[in-house]
C-alpha cells in the first residue's frame, strides 16, 4: 500500500500532537452487517451522545476545554473561513440538544467514539489514496473536490491538509473530506485517524485507537492489518 508521513512543516506547528491510525480491510458493506451489529452500533452512538455531556461544563461552545485547544491549534495556520474541528460540530449538537443521529454502522461507530472521548476522527479510502499519504502544511493550490460539490476549491497557502499525490484529501487538517477518497458504505479499505491535540490526553487517544480497532472488527466485520501513533519523533508508519 504505502506510507503515512506527517511532513516537518506540521511539526514546526504543532510539535506535541500525536495522530492514532487504524488501518482496516474488508469491512462489510453496510447491507451484510448482521441487524444485531447495527443495533449495537446505534446504541453506542446512543450512549455517547448523552456520555458527551460530560465535556460540556460551558453553554458557550469554545470556551469547553476539549474544544478550546483546538481554536488555539486552528489559529497557527491558514484556515477557510469558519473551519473548525470536526468534533466540535458533534459536540455543538450535544450542547444544542440535538444528538448525533443513526447514519450507517460505519459512520455510527465512529461518531460515538469521537463523542465519547471528545477527540475528532476521520475515514479515508485507502484504495483511493494516490502514492504517499501525507499531512502537511501546503504550499497552495492542491486540487480538491468537497463531497457533495461540483467544484473544485483547492487549498490555500499555508492551510494545513491531508494530501497524497492526487491534491487534497482533508482540507484545514480534519475540516472537511474531499470526493475522491471518501468513505461510503460499500469501502472495504479505510484508514481511520484520530489527532489529539492535548499531550495529557494521551492516554485517552490510546484508548479510543483500541477501541476503534476492536469495533471495527466486531462490528463492521474487517481485519485490522495496521494500528500505531505518530508523534515529531516517530513521524511515519506503514499502511496495509
Amino acid at each position: 500500500m504505502g506510507k503515512f508521513v506527517v511532513e516537518d512543516s506540521f511539526w514546526k506547528l504543532l510539535p506535541e500532537v500525536e495522530i492514532g491510525v487504524v488501518c482496516v480491510d474488508g469491512i462489510l458493506p453496510t447491507d451484510q452487517i448482521s441487524k444485531e451489529g447495527a443495533v449495537r452500533a446505534a446504541k453506542l452512538l446512543d450512549v455517547a451522545n448523552n456520555a458527551a455531556e460530560r465535556w460540556l461544563t460551558s453553554t458557550t461552545i469554545s470556551t469547553n476545554e476539549v474544544v478550546a485547544v483546538w481554536r488555539q491549534a486552528y489559529q497557527k495556520f491558514k484556515t477557510k473561513k469558519g473551519a473548525r474541528c470536526s468534533v466540535e460540530n458533534l459536540l455543538k449538537r450535544v450542547l444544542k440538544d440535538n444528538p448525533v443521529g443513526h447514519i450507517n454502522p460505519a459512520v455510527d461507530v465512529s461518531n460515538a467514539i469521537s463523542l465519547k472521548y471528545a477527540l475528532p476522527i476521520g475515514a479515508e479510502n485507502l484504495d483511493a489514496v494516490e502514492g504517499t499519504f501525507r499531512l502537511a502544511q501546503t504550499e497552495g493550490g492542491d486540487r480538491f473536490l468537497p463531497i457533495g460539490e461540483e467544484e473544485s476549491d483547492p487549498t490555500l497557502p499555508g492551510e494545513v491538509a491531508y494530501l497524497d499525490d492526487g491534491g487534497a484529501i482533508c482540507r484545514c487538517w480534519n475540516w472537511r473530506d474531499g470526493q475522491r477518497t471518501k468513505v461510503s458504505g460499500a469501502t472495504p479499505h479505510c484508514v481511520f485517524i484520530m489527532e489529539n491535540v492535548d499531550p495529557s490526553r494521551s492516554a485517552d487517544l490510546h484508548a479510543a485507537i483500541d477501541e476503534v480497532a476492536r469495533l471495527a472488527e466486531e462490528i463492521l466485520g474487517g481485519t485490522v492489518t495496521a494500528k500505531g501513533f505518530v508523534t515529531k519523533d516517530s513521524p511515519e508508519m506503514e499502511l496495509v
